[in-house]
């Protein structure tokens, strides 16, 4: 409390003496009234009264921000949901009472807008040999125990039982993940008052299909802060589209079933284009001679134009089609500053997934290592020491000169390292293909 207003007990300033009541007893201190209406100096009356009115505002505030939720539920939501098949009853079991949940992450009244200033960390924080050995060997302990379920996706989906078994591990740690947030009102959040709420907005009317269809209870439907769904993490959408039954007991349980879940996984990757016999990519040695600009799904070369090149297997060895098909991609995901690797077809299947490169590669890695020790022998440079909103000002400067960054979303894609590369090989620069502090100084 400010010295300029004195506790309760404290005698009042001098400038307050000599204000004692007629009839006021004598054992009263100077200055104060006994009389307990009369005990607060004029300036603790207003504080009080303001304090009052603030809360009386901040309750009325609340309530119509429940208001407007609930009005956005019925004349949004609902017909939504009633076009995809959803009945009232349903409806109405679903949201009645419902609050949004203002803890979440990325909501616009929070400060989403501010997550443009998280700090980059280095791809080796997530590629670590611990983290990919860690994963791989929880692969392995489930191997023999699902054996019939993998073998039986992989015949199916042409899926890898090492990929699936990555996937799951990396998406709910194989189940024993805590996936707490009541998925219903997690959707209903992000449609209403998050950053993306457009994409949102279908996911809450998905999830509300998925009760109509009763694939499981509103009490049980749990998600991520992000609204996804059970141990593979499929969006609703997702789970509409790509989750089956794997353990022929009619239902698609992607909660309770591991064979479910494993069969969902291989079924979703399938059906984005995972070709059976084709490996995922392998590490390699780029010499100084080959670009690094080279790199991205739109820029792959034959196996024979790689092998001419100078590239090799980072162990030394020549590049085989076992090692990536016969098409290779260059990939880069910290630019020079990294280790290089060239990848099929299938790596992008994986980003479909989940679009992160890292991501991608740390599925493929484990897969890996669930049959072999392996290890990264590229090095790892000093990346990082930036923001996003960073990183977006560089993505506009270099829209401005007509390169293509994909989106400004403050994150490094490959085609903003790609547009990196090109800018630093035009103005006479060591190309790394990636930001750094010389690098945004340049181009913020």
């Amino acid at each position: 409390m400010s010295s300029a207003i004195p506790p309760r007990d404290d005698p009042l300033p001098a400038a307050f003496a000599g204000r004692q009541k007629a009839g006021a007893p004598r054992s009263a201190p100077a200055g104060l009234d006994p009389r307990p209406a009369a005990r607060f100096h004029p300036l603790m009356k207003r504080i009080v009264l303001f304090l009052a009115a603030a809360l009386a505002l901040s309750t009325e505030g609340a309530m119509a921000a429940d208001a407007a939720f609930s009005r956005w539920l019925e004349t949004e939501v609902w017909p939504a949901a009633q076009a995809s098949g959803v009945k009232r009853a349903t409806f109405e079991a679903a949201v009645t009472g419902l609050e949004p949940d203002l803890r979440l992450p990325d909501l616009k009244p929070t400060g989403g807008g501010n997550a443009f200033q998280a700090e980059f960390q280095s791809p080796a924080a997530y590629l670590a040999d611990n983290k990919l050995d860690g994963l791989a060997a929880g692969g392995r302990k489930r191997l023999a125990a699902n054996r019939a379920v993998l073998d039986r996706t992989a015949r199916a989906t042409g899926v890898p039982a090492g990929i699936l078994l990555a996937v799951w591990g990396k998406e709910s740690a194989f189940g024993a993940a805590k996936i707490e947030k009541d998925a219903v009102r997690t959707l209903a959040t992000q449609a209403y008052m998050g950053s993306r709420r457009a994409e949102f907005f279908p996911e809450l009317v998905a999830a509300l299909r998925i009760l109509e269809e009763e694939h499981i209870s509103r009490a049980a439907m749990k998600s991520s802060w992000a609204g996804a769904l059970g141990q593979p993490q499929f969006m609703p959408s997702k789970f509409l589209a790509d989750a089956v039954d794997g353990d022929g007991d009619g239902r698609r349980d992607i909660w309770n079933s591991v064979p479910d879940v494993i069969a969902s996984i291989g079924h979703f990757l399938r059906s984005r284009g995972w070709k059976a016999g084709v490996p995922w990519g392998v590490e390699v040695r780029l010499p100084a001679a080959v670009p690094c600009s080279l790199e991205g799904p739109d820029q792959g070369q034959p196996l024979s134009a790689w092998i001419k090149a100078g590239v090799t297997r980072a162990d030394g060895r020549p590049l085989a089609a076992a090692d990536v098909g016969p098409v290779g991609h260059l990939l880069m995901p910290a630019g020079r500053m990294g280790p290089a690797f060239l990848v099929s077809d299938n790596f992008y299947v994986l980003k479909a997934y989940n679009e992160s490169d890292v991501y991608a590669l740390t599925i493929g890695l484990v897969g890996d290592r669930l049959a072999k020790a392996g290890t990264i022998r590229g090095g790892w440079g000093k990346v990082g020491g930036f923001s996003r909103s960073d990183v977006r000002a560089v993505q506009r400067r270099l829209e401005g000169m007509g390169h293509d960054v994909g989106t400004a979303d403050g994150l490094v894609g490959f085609r903003t390292r790609v547009a990196i590369g090109r800018w630093q090989a035009k103005n006479g620069l060591a190309v790394t293909c990636y930001p750094d502090k010389a690098v945004i100084s340049a181009l913020k």
